[in-house]
């Protein structure tokens, strides 16, 4: 089992406005991502992540694009993403 507590989280920068700190095993990720300069005017580049993902919208709205699925989130949406599938966010 592995605990993170804010004490030891490392906050990871990932672009101007966007900063994220991950929790994961061999096979999950939690992601945390603060978005601070939307909205966007173009969605990030598609990645993908060896694990699967999980993620939680805390606040606000993002636009998540997985393959041709296109998806608003809102404020308490919970979304899963399989390991190596390509996605981007905006």
């Amino acid at each position: 089992m592995g605990i993170v507590k804010p004490s030891e989280i490392t906050v990871t920068p990932i672009s101007a406005g966007r900063s994220r700190y991950l929790a994961h095993t061999d096979h999950l990720m939690a992601a945390v991502v603060d978005f601070n300069d939307g909205p966007a005017s173009a969605p990030d580049p598609p990645h993908s992540h060896p694990h699967e993902q999980v993620s939680y919208v805390a606040a606000g709205e993002i636009i998540l694009v997985m393959g041709a699925e296109k998806t608003r989130l809102s404020s308490g949406d919970l979304f899963t993403v399989p390991a190596d599938v390509p996605r981007l966010t905006a």
